[in-house]
């Protein structure tokens, strides 16, 4: 998700991805330490969008 598509969403939209990525990188960690996942990038790609979501908050 970009910079561009964060600005166009009100408050709560922003809170309710957060809460979504969230759940994902935790989801994606605990199947990455089981055995690794295909594609390791998403880790770093969602990390990077919960920071953007973050920042857009505030």
């Amino acid at each position: 998700m970009k910079a561009v598509d964060i600005k166009n969403l009100s408050q709560e939209e922003v809170k309710a991805k957060l809460a979504d990525k969230k759940a994902e990188y935790a989801k994606l960690r605990l199947a990455h330490k089981v055995s690794p996942i295909e594609n390791p990038i998403q880790l770093r790609e969602i990390r990077k969008t919960i920071a953007r979501l973050e920042t857009a908050l505030k």
